[in-house]
């Protein structure tokens, strides 16, 4: 397994990585789609200086559908995203998809399968995997029953895992990984901590309550060989203190992967 780190398409935050001695960053575009298109050369340029791939290029929280079907503008967008993924030689595009109140069940399930049915015919053409992030941002493909009616459908969509999710739901994440695992094509490291039934901090992932050497197991159980990216999340833990958290987390997984 590589370690990265979710970053930006800032020159320092690739020096960044590469000073941390990582193996890739992960470029999360969400509402600054825009801005990373218009800077790809730069970003193209500042990976092959600093010999540090992007991992994983996504997009979170937007609307994909309405109560008419496919939102064409957004579809449309995530298709340059993808082939902006490529000319990285980045082979994992990150997306989900709403819920639509006005809408049946089972129109919003079928609305997604359409969707992402696009994405992988897309993606399959420039060798990019279309994978669903589990994070319940206007995102519904985040559950075992979801994923049974989507993913058990569509044979070639794979799901970014984040364990903090599952948790703060009341799931079981090493039962979902034990299920599930042979699908996911990229994971996120995020801390989760409840107390008193309540979340109280995402701090850095190793000094949480997650059961990290038990989830690891069950992904080389089930062959996982891909991306642990670590996602700094809390407010807590910022300034010198985040940047120590960070090498702490570094520190913790590299002793993990075999």
């Amino acid at each position: 397994m590589d370690l990265g780190i979710i970053s930006w398409i800032r020159e320092e935050d690739f020096q960044k990585a590469r000073e941390r001695e990582l193996d890739f960053v992960e470029l999360d575009v969400n509402d600054r789609a825009e801005e990373f298109l218009t800077h790809l050369e730069e970003v193209k340029a500042y990976s092959k200086k600093y010999e540090m791939p992007v991992g994983a290029v996504g997009r979170w929280g937007s609307d994909r559908i309405d109560k008419d079907g496919i939102r064409r503008e957004e579809l449309d967008l995530e298709y340059r995203l993808i082939d902006a993924a490529a000319e990285l030689a980045c082979d994992v595009y990150i997306t989900g998809c709403n819920y639509v109140e006005e809408i049946s069940y089972y129109e919003n399930v079928s609305f997604a399968i359409a969707y992402f049915e696009n994405l992988i015919a897309y993606g399959k053409e420039r060798g990019v995997k279309i994978a669903t992030y589990n994070c319940r941002w206007n995102n519904f493909v985040c559950t075992p029953e979801v994923y049974r009616l989507i993913h058990g459908y569509l044979k070639d969509l794979y799901i970014k895992y984040d364990t903090s999710h599952c948790i703060y739901a009341g799931g079981d994440y090493l039962q979902e990984t034990r299920d599930w695992g042979e699908r996911f094509a990229h994971v996120h490291l995020k801390g989760a901590l409840v107390v008193g039934g309540e979340r109280f901090d995402d701090p850095p992932a190793g000094m949480d309550q997650t059961n990290w050497g038990a989830f690891l197991s069950i992904l080389y159980a089930k062959g996982y060989d891909g991306k642990l990216s670590i996602e700094p999340h809390s407010a807590n833990w910022t300034g010198e203190l985040g940047e120590k958290g960070v090498e702490y987390t570094i520190h913790y997984f590299k002793n993990l992967i075999l």
